[in-house]
């Protein structure tokens, strides 16, 4: 992953190329939210009056696809790998839209990392705008804030080896947050540790003290005894474990390159490493011994998840592709699925292993059905830079996170039943 000074020049490239240029003719932040039953009288999902334009949507959407351009560490990458993807059929319905919520400013802060926005159950929504964490409830259309990093932040819970002095003015790159637990991880290697049913931080520490500290992912788990744990992916080439039940580290892997995500197997013997190397690699959780070498992608991988049977996994790389691994034959990717625009920066399986959603670093997020092999996919179509994605621990909703500085927004999604009637209770 780039370093912190190379992404604060590719970043400010974003703000002034990416943001869309589309005006924006209506003030009050109520009124530009849109109802599941105003887009179904033909408004715009994220309120972009198009009728008042000088340019109709499917020119604009034409002029995105021309003119994006996607990030690589490896040049062509993106070319290269087209000839590998499958062909997929477009036009499935799995997700249907609910609202967009305007109020709700997502915000990032690194150009490759895109993990921040998280569900914890299907109407609360926890992501990063600007230095807050911020919690929204789309029962009620009210948020609050959650923790803001912009000033001095320290434990208020004394535990080993956690930094009582805190940290000041952190810069979150990545996030995770799983039933009550909220961990930030930080561009010099900070993390930060909050029981959403607790006051105050419980614990604060630093991976690393190296300039190349940057906290690329972070993923929350249950260990075999009940344990809550997280894994912590490092731009300084390391992996760290750590007990929350003691507060402290309990393992650290080093590898020959910087891991950008890391995913652990369902039944907690096996990480899937990715980062800058094409190579993937599934590691030995415990020992952080290599099981089995991952070849096929063309650049550098960001994202990773596992299907909730522990049999296949998804990789995303900025090769603009998705591969799908199994575990009984690592010799080659079963499937790979190519995006629109860009890399594909996050990945997500719903907990019942139906649909997998794969985010482009803007403008789309494919929603794959499993169930017909990778094959039937529903392409979520807007315009916005991507902060992040999540389904609901119930597979109930989706959350898109859009970052831009006119339209950016929460966007929320129900999953469609047979029974369709229940969609106007939830």
């Amino acid at each position: 992953m780039v370093s912190l000074i190379h992404c604060t020049l590719v970043m400010s490239i974003f703000y002034s190329c990416y943001t869309l240029i589309i005006p924006h003719p209506i003030q009050n932040n109520r009124m530009q939210d849109t109802t599941a039953a105003q887009a179904r009288k033909g408004r715009d999902i994220q309120g972009i009056p198009w009728e008042r334009l000088s340019i109709t949507r499917e020119k604009y959407r034409h002029t995105r696809l021309e003119q994006y351009k996607n990030y690589e560490n490896i040049p062509q990458s993106g070319e290269g790998s087209e000839k590998e993807c499958k062909t997929t059929e477009k036009g499935g319905s799995y997700y249907a839209f609910r609202r967009n919520s305007r109020s709700v400013k997502s915000t990032i802060l690194h150009f490759q990392l895109r993990n921040l926005v998280w569900a914890t159950s299907k109407h609360d929504v926890y992501l990063m705008s600007h230095f807050s964490v911020l919690h929204w409830s789309s029962l009620t259309c009210i948020k609050s804030e959650v923790l803001n990093v912009s000033g001095h932040v320290a434990p208020c819970e004394k535990h080993p080896g956690s930094l009582l002095e805190g940290f000041t003015q952190t810069q979150v790159s990545t996030l995770a947050v799983k039933d009550k637990l909220l961990v930030a991880g930080g561009f010099q290697g900070e993390l930060i540790c909050k029981y959403l049913d607790r006051p105050g931080i419980s614990y604060c520490t630093r991976t690393t003290y190296e300039d190349n500290a940057i906290t690329n992912a972070v993923e929350i788990y249950s260990s075999g005894s009940g344990a809550v744990h997280f894994v912590a992916s490092n731009n300084d080439n390391g992996v760290r474990d750590f007990d929350l039940e003691k507060f402290q580290q309990s393992n650290h892997f080093r590898f020959t390159w910087p891991v950008n995500h890391t995913s652990l197997s369902p039944d907690g013997k096996l990480l899937v490493i990715v980062g800058d190397d094409p190579d993937g690699m599934l590691v030995d959780s415990r020992s952080g011994k290599a099981v089995a070498s991952l070849h096929g992608h063309l650049d550098y991988s960001f994202a990773s998840a596992w299907h909730p049977d522990g049999l296949t996994f998804a990789t995303g790389n900025q090769d603009k592709t998705c591969r799908i691994w199994d575990m009984r034959n690592l010799s080659t990717s079963v499937a790979a699925l190519k995006g629109s625009l860009g890399a594909i920066r996050s990945i997500r399986y719903t907990s019942d292993g139906r649909f997998m959603a794969m985010a482009e670093p803007a403008d789309f997020v494919h929603v794959f059905d499993v169930n017909s092999g990778y094959q039937k996919e529903q392409e979520i179509d807007f315009f916005g830079e991507i902060s992040g994605m999540s389904f609901s621990p119930d597979t109930e909703s989706l959350f898109i996170g859009v970052w831009d500085r006119t339209y950016g927004s929460l966007l929320e999604f129900g999953r469609r039943r047979e029974y369709s009637y229940l969609d106007t209770i939830i």
